[in-house]
């Protein structure tokens, strides 16, 4: 019997029309600043090969309590391959708009534009590091534990130099992250 909690879309807050703008927004400039960083144009780097859903587009099974964001990882193929030698790993970033409104709440120094410009920012690090070989998906948990530790250390120094209002805030905010990185191998 699988004990995975499932939350239903009812019980969760999402997004409203006037934050999905700003949540678009900060899709665009994470996906500008992770191709600069790792020097990829727009057509060699990850498209077709993820996609960014907020909690309405979620399916339940999708739907976590707790993370901002959640990757999961599907095989894709395109419509016309009939060989699964085509096939590629298709990747979805499930946001949790409840788990990330909650904290905007919790913690009045943070700002949407920002907070959801770092999240986003650190899952698509995971997937070019997941595409590039350099951790893979179904890693041990001390694995992932040493990967996060990684991302955000990356994601903070792709994001440190950015003049966004705010976002001196959000790296403070994911600071005890950093710390522990220091412990760790860095790998870019």
């Amino acid at each position: 019997m699988d004990s995975t909690p499932v939350f239903s879309k009812e019980r969760q807050t999402p997004f409203t029309s006037g934050q999905l703008p700003i949540v678009t927004h900060a899709v665009g400039i994470a996906e500008e600043l992770v191709s600069n960083h790792y020097k990829m144009s727009a057509s060699q780097w990850l498209r077709p090969k993820y996609d960014v859903k907020t909690l309405a587009e979620l399916e339940p099974a999708e739907i976590v309590d707790g993370p901002f964001a959640q990757i999961i990882r599907y095989q894709g193929q395109p419509k016309s391959a009939s060989l699964t030698s085509s096939s590629y790993d298709f990747y979805k970033i499930c946001l949790q708009d409840h788990a990330i409104l909650s904290a905007l709440r919790q913690n009045p120094d943070l700002q949407l534009l920002p907070f959801v410009l770092y999240i986003i920012t650190h899952e698509l690090i995971h997937i070019v590091r997941f595409s590039k070989f350099l951790q893979g998906f179904d890693a041990s948990a001390d694995e992932r534990l040493a990967e996060e530790q990684r991302v955000h250390a990356r994601t903070h120094d792709i994001l440190l130099g950015l003049k966004l209002t705010g976002l001196p805030d959000v790296l403070y905010f994911y600071r005890d992250w950093r710390r522990v990185y220091e412990q760790i191998d860095y790998h870019p």
